[in-house]
């Protein structure tokens, strides 16, 4: 569903199926059709760059920062979720009705943010009208869409250039010229405590990302767990993304195999190391 050539559009059930390794009668247990599953997986990409974007968004005080700090963590999204990406930004535009309904609805609550900008127009300059906002979205998910089909670069290094974009309208073509240059900020939220600092030297070096508090603790609570079961409830929908992501972990120290699979069959056995179960405590107290 999430390959890059693919779209929306072209996905069947038996496409579905045949990737999640269900049967047609498991997955009309939990959806309807296939545009219920794909509008269910959009959602999803949808929470989980929300759950990085707002709370980068919110940290800042002045309305530019808060667009580079928001810009910064979506970019990470992009970065650190492929899969979920290419279907928020790429595919869903091929999809059905409800599905389109629910981009155009997740971009208007984007536009209005970008809308601020207004406010922050200098003193006896005419302020855009509010239709601009939705021209900044639409361009900067444009730049996004071709980069992300070609896959040339790091969405981190479009960072300049869309930040530029998005503040030009707002801000004036000296301060869009200066973002071509400036520095990628570093979000507050990723700023340690003094006592996360002294648990980071005494732990091994691993980024805790949201998909990675996931899956610990998916393992955490069910010691034992194949690939397809930590994916299930970790909410992980790419195969190849598990089994990377399982193999860094294991590479870290933090996850390790049980010596030859469970009874039904499964190829790998996951439970937590020490030093995982030390993160994913700490990830469950920060939650």
């Amino acid at each position: 569903m999430a390959d890059q050539g693919a779209s929306a559009a072209g996905v069947s059930v038996a496409d579905i199926c045949a990737r999640a390794g269900v049967s047609a009668a498991v997955f009309h247990q939990g959806f309807a059709d296939r545009d219920a599953v794909i509008l269910a997986a959009f959602d999803e990409g949808v929470e989980r760059a929300r759950s990085r974007v707002q709370p980068a968004y919110e940290s800042e005080p002045r309305w530019l920062d808060a667009i580079r700090a928001a810009l910064v963590a979506f970019l990470g999204f992009v970065e650190e979720e492929p899969a979920l990406a290419r279907l928020v930004v790429i595919h869903s535009m091929g999809g059905g009705g409800r599905l389109l309904r629910r981009r155009a609805e997740i971009l208007a609550r984007v536009a209005a943010v970008v809308d601020a900008g207004r406010a922050e127009t200098a003193t006896g300059r005419q302020p855009p009208p509010a239709v601009i906002a939705e021209g900044v979205v639409g361009a900067v998910l444009a730049v996004l869409y071709n980069r992300l089909l070609a896959g040339t670069e790091k969405p981190i290094d479009l960072f300049g250039s869309l930040a530029s974009i998005v503040v030009l309208p707002y801000l004036g073509a000296s301060v869009a010229r200066r973002e071509l240059t400036r520095p990628v900020p570093r979000l507050r939220s990723e700023e340690p405590s003094p006592e996360e600092g002294r648990l980071a030297a005494r732990e091994p070096e691993e980024r805790l990302t949201y998909r990675t508090a996931r899956v610990l603790a998916a393992i955490g609570g069910y010691p034992g767990a194949s690939n397809r079961e930590v994916a299930e409830r970790a909410g992980v929908l790419d195969q190849g993304q598990i089994s990377k992501l399982l193999g860094r972990l294991e590479e870290r120290g933090l996850i390790e195999k049980i010596g030859g699979g469970r009874a039904r069959g499964a190829p790998n056995s996951w439970r937590l190391t020490e030093a995982g179960e030390v993160l994913r405590r700490r990830s469950a107290a920060l939650e």
